[in-house]
């Protein structure tokens, strides 16, 4: 009996340190990978593990943003209808010093981490203290808020390159920040339909129909600067832009009729044809891109 409860105790506090930690959310660090693909770098041994230390490393720091926001949310969160069942600190699941200890254990790897990327540490030094202004300013801002979140795919983007030491054409820079206020946007309008005013206290100075028109803005605008980048530097890549509307269109479809958005992340992992679609995007990048 006394060994079961043991059991019962600790795989419950495994299963609160990964809900607060979000492995699933680390499929956002995918983005760290672009510039492997894009530069034709990923038939290269060497680049393909610098590219995957840096996701590693990139994995870390998000979990980091993560446990600092429950942190400094846990009293707000315990008042939220799905919140305070959903997030281990304000559920009670896990205590606050637990979180703590093991911020500064992720933090602790990261130093560490500078002796092997220093280039990629620098970059998620400022990831992470952009997530600092984000927790306790930024994110009661509005237009601000969803920027942020953008920014921070951007800085991605940008560890991959310097984890490889290769140049990024600005059309990926734009095209990544259009893409991610897409989805942010995406996100507030379902935190909005969903839980209205209180879900958020930024919440209270959008509405609907605005974010909806930021989404669209900014999905054009995504869709637009892809194409004059695969036109202008990566004309063989031409055949991914049909791939990447039909990934517009679809992310929209799960969003409006199966009211999906509000997480991206599970959006993505709930719906196969929007999973095989980034498949197929990815592989048509390697094929179009690969040495001859």
């Amino acid at each position: 009996m006394h060994d079961t409860a043991t059991k019962r105790t600790v795989g419950g506090s495994a299963g609160a340190i990964a809900r607060l930690v979000r492995p699933k959310q680390w499929i956002k660090n995918g983005f760290v990978l672009a510039p492997l693909i894009f530069t034709g770098e990923f038939t290269q041994t060497t680049s393909v593990i610098q590219a995957l230390v840096a996701v590693v490393l990139f994995c870390l720091a998000s979990s980091a943003a993560y446990i600092l926001n429950d942190v400094c949310d846990v009293e707000r969160d315990r008042r939220h209808p799905v919140k305070s069942r959903t997030r281990p600190l304000a559920a009670g699941q896990l205590a606050v010093p637990t979180a703590l200890f093991l911020l500064g254990a992720i933090y602790a790897i990261l130093i560490v981490g500078w002796f092997v990327a220093p280039r990629v540490i620098a970059v998620i030094l400022g990831y992470l203290a952009l997530n600092v202004a984000y927790t306790f300013v930024l994110k009661h801002q509005p237009v601000l808020d969803i920027f942020t979140i953008a920014i921070g795919f951007v800085l991605r983007v940008w560890a991959g390159a310097v984890a490889l030491n290769v140049p990024v054409s600005g059309w990926m820079f734009v095209t990544t920040l259009c893409l991610a206020l897409y989805l942010a946007a995406i996100k507030r309008g379902q935190e909005l339909a969903h839980s209205g005013v209180h879900g958020r206290k930024v919440l209270e100075r959008y509405s609907k129909p605005l974010v909806d028109r930021y989404a669209e803005m900014s999905a054009t605008c995504a869709l637009v600067f892809y194409s004059m980048f695969v036109m202008s530097t990566k004309p063989q890549l031409v055949i991914t832009v049909p791939v990447v509307l039909f990934g517009l269109f679809r992310y929209w479809y799960v969003v409006e009729m199966l009211e999906g958005g509000e997480s991206p992340t599970d959006a993505l992992f709930d719906d196969w044809p929007l999973i095989l679609t980034v498949l197929v995007w990815v592989g048509a990048c390697m094929w179009a891109l690969w040495p001859v």
